[in-house]
């Protein structure tokens, strides 16, 4: 899929080197097709890092992609540039009165903190409250996932014994459903996070349904039943060596960190990871695409469409 950004954005050559195809807007114009309007809010600090991996997941089907970043206005990061937030990004006060055909809000280092401490909480409800009537689709990941099912559903958070860090098995549990098709019966997904929506909490949420779950990690995938809201709680977006910098990371800094689960060969950091989860993060990128935006948004994208 030809995925449309702008053209001096970094992650461009990356993914062009990856023999990825990547439209800049000069060529978009000239093809006659509407292309799907995806916005991504990007939560994350390291914010070029995280582009890269959302597009590499985005480029799989044969759709045009025009993709625009935001980020919250009502806090500073500290770990990318001003200048390539202001080139690159705009925020959702610039964008509110624009529908989008999907919207994908990732995850961000703030499990420590009550939803309503994080200094932008305020400003993500009116995002989500909005994507309710403005987006088609709205993919949570990792703990946009757990502010997505705290604030649509009151599903509280909770801390884990230890970090849920690592690759783990989970199960599909109703391959019927679009959004798992062509998944196989068992797969691999990483997770890194130190808080856990209950399982059990959410089976017992009417308006939810489970897709896939893990005997370790709890939930991994879990939509409402019209589709509007997906919520994904670990990173299948994540890149081969993304766990193992976060290891290397905080093993610098002296903090406590337990290998990444089933990571590196034979247990062994100094071993390069293998790459076993891209396949079905490439599937459930491309799914949500075609059968929960492409097939049911407007043309026009006016009003909000039935699913």
């Amino acid at each position: 899929m030809p995925v449309k950004v702008q053209g001096e954005l970094p992650a461009k050559e990356i993914l062009e080197r990856e023999n990825i195809f990547v439209m800049d807007e000069s060529r978009a114009v000239h093809q006659d097709i509407r292309p799907l309007q995806i916005a991504i809010l990007n939560l994350m600090p390291l914010k070029e890092e995280t582009e890269l991996q959302l597009l590499r997941s985005l480029s799989n089907t044969p759709l045009q992609v025009d993709v625009t970043f935001l980020h919250v206005c009502s806090h500073e990061s500290r770990n990318t540039s001003t200048s390539h937030l202001n080139k690159f990004y705009e925020t959702w006060e610039d964008v509110k009165h624009r529908r989008f055909d999907g919207l994908i809000i990732t995850g961000a280092p703030v499990e420590h903190l009550e939803f309503e401490e994080v200094d932008y909480w305020d400003e993500l409800v009116q995002i989500m409250d909005w994507s309710k009537t403005n987006v088609t689709s709205t993919i949570h990941l990792c703990w946009g996932a757990q502010a997505g099912l705290y604030h649509h559903f009151g599903l509280k958070k909770r801390m884990l014994p230890e970090k849920m860090f690592g690759l783990f098995w989970h199960k599909v549990a109703n391959r019927k459903i679009p959004l798992v098709r062509g998944f196989d019966d068992q797969f691999l997904a990483p997770h890194s996070r130190h808080t856990e929506v209950a399982a059990e909490e959410i089976h017992a949420c009417e308006e939810l349904m489970v897709l896939a779950e893990s005997e370790a990690a709890g939930v991994f995938l879990c939509m409402t039943k019209d589709g509007r809201q997906i919520f994904v709680m670990g990173h299948p977006e994540y890149d081969r060596v993304t766990l193992d910098g976060e290891y290397k990371r905080d093993k610098g800094k002296g903090l406590p960190i337990a290998l990444p689960v089933e990571y590196y060969p034979q247990d062994n950091p100094e071993e390069k990871p293998l790459l076993m989860w891209r396949a079905h993060a490439n599937t459930l990128y491309t799914n949500w695409l075609n059968y929960y935006v492409y097939q049911v948004t407007p043309y026009n994208l006016m009003g909000t469409p039935s699913f």
